[in-house]
């Protein structure tokens, strides 16, 4: 015979570790939406930093191109810290370095103090994805309604798009537009930081700290879906990455438009987008994913080699949606084909590489793009630019023809 005591003393027990759970994986959101949000917060505000401290637009690109450098860095140095120390004490780690970065742009006074920021921001984008991420993975259940890869997926694509957005609106609406963005994100980052040092540990085991580089490993069993998931999500990332660089000298230089607002929009669209294609990617057949990624981004280069040409605000907006949209479809593929085809042992390794590629395409192509606009100007540097990004998505989605015919 059941005992009612014993049923409801069980009953109530689950159903405050559910609660806790949920509290717990909120707190883990939370750092790891305010972390990505920090990292892109500077966009709106390069052109107001141009006029402080007269750098010129190759500068931007240098200083952003330091931030994708230093997330690199940080994968492949910190890739696996996480697995070492736990994930609590990485989260922490992550949100004290996004305080800290915060701080620094509060205080900055040159470039030099500027580039440190940035690489402070890119070491805790790359603690807080892998610590963040494995947490979700542990602490939400399998049964739960929301899956812990798009609870991850928003948090990260989400902070990404909402960070340069609330800046562009705090640039416009609020005072002291190089002072206001950072005490609001600070303080947000402060409150991530307290809220990650109350969750309980999830990770089972910890091997202990080791300083090594991540190996970087290319999967030999899905090495061709690998590198062209890779080179298409790259190419996207590029686009990504000299929106994010000049999307503001863009408006101001060519459409004579000074509000901040406007260039978070378009960065806000093109992530937010990424994050949409990522879930589309869920939706479609493995044989129609990547060929649609690569149509899709040469459709976006063209999109935006028409808004440089005619200096047009629309064919900018619309490309940077496609973009999003494209990178997004291929970012799910490749990180589909990693998890489910190639060897478990290796597969951090793997995933480490994937996004390593990325963000090495996040940068380079932005400082390519900043010396092209030294040496002439913004819109031939931009047509330019979308030509390669064209002529790589089209050369990976040859390279997909041929091989089906092939087979």
């Amino acid at each position: 015979m059941k005992n009612p005591t014993i049923d409801n003393a069980a009953g109530g027990g689950a159903a405050v570790r559910g609660r806790r759970a949920r509290l717990t994986s909120a707190a883990v959101a939370f750092a790891f939406w305010t972390t990505m949000a920090g990292t892109t917060m500077p966009t709106p505000l390069y052109p107001l930093y141009g006029e402080a401290f007269g750098f010129s637009p190759f500068t931007v690109t240098v200083i952003f191109a330091v931030y994708a450098l230093g997330v690199v860095a940080g994968l492949l140095v910190f890739g696996r810290l996480s697995d070492q120390i736990g994930r609590r004490p990485t989260l922490m780690i992550a949100a004290a370095l996004s305080v800290a970065a915060a701080a620094i742009f509060f205080v900055t006074q040159n470039v030099a103090m500027l580039l440190f920021a940035r690489v402070v921001s890119g070491l805790s984008a790359a603690l807080v994805t892998g610590a963040a991420t494995a947490a979700l993975a542990e602490l939400i259940a399998p049964n739960s309604r929301v899956r812990p890869a798009t609870v991850a997926l928003f948090a990260n694509m989400g902070g990404l798009a909402c960070g340069t957005l609330l800046a562009g609106v705090l640039a416009d609406l609020a005072p002291a537009p190089l002072r206001t963005p950072w005490v609001v994100i600070g303080v947000l980052a402060v409150l991530a930081l307290l809220g990650v040092t109350t969750i309980r540990e999830s990770a089972a085991h910890r091997s202990g700290f080791t300083m090594q580089l991540q190996p970087l490993h290319i999967p030999g069993e899905i090495r061709a879906d690998f590198l062209r998931s890779a080179f298409t999500a790259g190419a996207g990332f590029a686009v990504l990455g000299v929106l994010t660089a000049v999307t503001g000298l863009f408006l101001g230089a060519l459409l004579h438009q000074s509000s901040h607002s406007l260039t978070g929009l378009v960065v806000f669209i093109a992530f937010a987008c990424t994050a949409l294609g990522q879930l589309l990617n869920r939706a479609l057949k493995a044989a129609v994913a990547l060929p649609a990624a690569c149509l899709g981004l040469i459709m976006a280069a063209g999109l935006i080699a028409v808004a440089l040409a005619s200096a047009s605000l629309v064919p900018l907006l619309v490309g940077a949606a496609v973009n999003g949209l494209s990178t997004g479809i291929a970012i799910g593929y490749g990180i589909a084909s990693i998890t489910t085809r190639s060897v478990p042992q290796f597969r951090g390794a793997s995933v480490s590489t994937f996004f390593a590629i990325l963000y090495t395409m996040l940068a380079v192509p932005a400082l390519g793009v900043g010396v092209l606009i030294h040496v002439s100007s913004l819109r031939p540097a931009g047509e330019i630019f979308s030509a390669v990004v064209a002529a790589l998505a089209l050369t990976v989605l040859f390279s997909l023809v041929l091989t089906r015919k092939a087979r």
